[in-house]
């Protein structure tokens, strides 16, 4: 027979517990996905736990051990801009998240966007959108 205060000592411990793993989970960098594979593979890519690093307050995920090196020589070389924010949102001064797979490396610098919906219209001005992006970003930058 389970006694009250073990039910609630026992009920208290998982929601200690699901709320860690929602920290975890909201502090996983781009959903998962492996920021150097849009570089190297030219493609999204889910990275896996085992090549993981913590950078920028966040957990980056990587495909492999020489991607997580690649990352950590040098982050600021492959996170991507505006924070991981939808770059067409940003452009039109507000923040959004975005699907991993709607993404574009222009100039050597990785955008992503909400969806593919709205890549199609980014990719429409990819230049025009990035010069009004870079210019609302400091205003819209979160704070830490």
């Amino acid at each position: 027979m389970i006694s009250r205060r073990g039910l609630l000592v026992s009920a208290t411990a998982l929601a200690v517990m699901g709320a860690q793993a929602g920290v975890a989970q909201a502090t996983l960098a781009l959903q998962g996905y492996d920021v150097v594979a849009y570089f190297t593979d030219g493609a999204a890519q889910r990275g896996l736990a085992e090549h993981a690093t913590e950078w920028d307050g966040k957990t980056w995920h990587f495909t492999s051990a020489s991607h997580r090196a690649a990352f950590v020589a040098d982050p600021s070389r492959y996170a991507p801009q505006y924070g991981g924010y939808c770059a067409w949102a940003v452009a039109r001064n507000y923040l959004a998240p975005v699907d991993p797979t709607a993404w574009a490396v222009v100039d050597g610098k990785l955008y992503l966007n909400f969806d593919a919906r709205i890549q199609r219209r980014w990719a429409r001005d990819v230049a025009g959108f990035i010069a009004r992006a870079d210019g609302n970003w400091p205003t819209l930058r979160p704070n830490p």
